[in-house]
């Protein structure tokens, strides 16, 4: 009787042995992400300003359903040029949840040096920072052999947020068969620019890959912001990466 079942036990063994040579071995899979940009900040000095940068996101699925993130950042500028900016992880249009905040970005056109703290690890990485101080935009044309037109179009004047602001429309289209697309695909770009600010307070993406995206600026309050956004977070250490990276240069 014991013998009967130690084979019976050595047969199941065997048998489970053999499911797992034929399951295919499995690998980390990394997904697919898309990066959504906020507003961009340059390094200008003498117009500080703080902020909340808003975005929300509509993608549209295959089987037509969609899906709405939404998320609000904090981001501010000195009369020095510093800028501030916080990176935060999307939540569902209409969740009580606040999004999170899970990363902050310090510039110092000064020092020529950023700071990138991770507030999963509670550490930030020091680096070389090159400060722009102006946009440098792609001219109207074709691109890439052929592939890729971009033009543009006025939309006016308006005001946001109190501020007088310029709109333009950017077209991109792409001819079919460029990067394996049957049909031509078109995405455009609106953007509200303030001189007085020198940034865009609101933009709006639209592209057939990566959906619908809304940023706005608001909340702007005029003048220097808090002086010490731009210190390290309290509990968080510093790894100075620009010796290592000049070497590596």
């Amino acid at each position: 009787m014991r013998r009967s079942l130690l084979v019976a036990l050595f047969v199941c063994l065997l048998f489970a042995l053999s499911l797992a040579a034929q399951e295919p071995s499995r690998g980390p899979d990394g997904g697919t992400s898309i990066h959504v940009s906020g507003i961009e900040v340059l390094a200008i000095p003498d117009k500080p300003f703080s902020a909340t940068d808003t975005i929300e996101w509509t993608r549209t699925l295959e089987d037509g359903s969609t899906i709405n993130l939404h998320l609000d950042a904090a981001m501010a500028r000195d009369s020095r040029g510093r800028v501030y900016r916080e990176n935060h992880n999307f939540v569902p249009v209409g969740s009580k949840d606040q999004a999170p905040l899970y990363e902050i970005h310090l510039y110092d056109p000064v020092s020529r040096s950023q700071l990138l703290c991770n507030g999963r690890v509670y550490r930030c990485i020091l680096s070389d920072f090159t400060p722009r101080t102006f946009f440098d935009a792609t001219p109207e044309g074709t691109y890439d052999h052929g592939t890729r037109t971009l033009t543009r179009e006025s939309l006016g004047s308006s005001v946001i947020e109190g501020l007088y602001v310029t709109g333009t429309r950017e077209i991109t289209t792409l001819v079919a068969g460029a990067a394996g697309n049957v049909r031509p695909i078109v995405a455009t770009r609106e953007y509200w620019y303030s001189d007085e600010l020198q940034i865009n307070l609101a933009v709006t993406r639209i592209d057939p890959g990566s959906g619908k995206q809304v940023i706005r600026v608001s909340h702007i309050v005029r003048g220097d912001p808090d002086p010490h956004l731009w210190d390290v977070p309290i509990g968080f250490k510093v790894r100075d990466a620009r010796a290592s990276a000049r070497q590596g240069r």
